[in-house]
């Protein structure tokens, strides 16, 4: 049976992550809410989300459904998928610490977030222009450069390949890497041009995974979701400098 990935149909988001891994691998998955029936897609999603009769119901997308197994959170499914695919080393010491990296990108992808909502989600980002001002300052010159330079010492320190974050071979963590630096060009690309210039192997891991087949080949697909601004990583000309 294919995997079935339960996401919202018009983003990138938090789903992406878990997308390009199923690409990756050439693994036989389903997008449920961006099936040709889209509509259909989305009251299946949101049906099983209210299904009272599950023991473990998903608080929000991404979720994965596997057979009878669903795991919620992206970590949590890259943590389950990644032996399953081939994109997690056999060692539980490199599982977990390819868990840990991720969780680290899962932190930066929140605070990314922030910057065009950190007084509400509820709110409209015209509501919150000045905290958001305020806010992306401090990410710009603190935070992005701050996590690329974690990145950046990772792949220093790994003595098998300073072009994989774990090991020598693709893990999840490398395709999520590239994730989120593009997410970041998108939506800081002066900032993040800054801080990349001083961060070459994260740079360089970014063209990588660009240019693997699969991946290449998805993202010049209509499988992949522009970016907008109803994501993640939205671009406001005025929040970046």
């Amino acid at each position: 049976m294919p995997y079935e990935l339960y996401y919202w149909p018009m983003i990138q988001g938090r789903g992406e992550f878990v997308r390009l891994a199923l690409e990756e691998a050439g693994a036989d998955y389903v997008d449920i809410a961006r099936e040709p029936d889209d509509e259909a897609g989305m009251e299946t999603m949101m049906g099983f989300m209210g299904d009272k009769n599950l023991r473990h119901p998903p608080f929000a997308p991404p979720f994965l459904k596997d057979g009878d197994v669903v795991v919620a959170q992206t970590a949590a499914i890259l943590l389950y998928l990644g032996p399953r695919l081939n994109l997690a080393p056999e060692d539980e010491a490199g599982r977990i610490w390819t868990h840990q990296i991720q969780l680290t990108i899962a932190d930066i992808v929140a605070e990314a977030h922030d910057t065009h909502h950190p007084v509400g989600v509820g709110l409209y980002y015209e509501d919150q222009k000045a905290e958001a001002a305020r806010r992306s300052e401090d990410f710009r010159k603190s935070r992005i450069p701050k996590y690329l330079s974690w990145f950046e010492t990772v792949l220093e320190r790994n003595t098998s390949s300073k072009t994989h974050l774990v090991g020598r071979a693709v893990t999840y963590a490398d395709l999520s890497l590239f994730q989120l630096v593009d997410g970041l060009t998108y939506a800081f690309p002066k900032a993040t041009k800054r801080a990349l210039a001083k961060t070459p192997h994260v740079a360089a891991l970014h063209e990588a995974v660009a240019r693997r087949p699969r991946i290449a080949a998805y993202l010049a697909s209509d499988r992949r979701i522009p970016f907008n601004q109803e994501g993640i990583f939205r671009h406001y000309p005025e929040l970046d400098g």
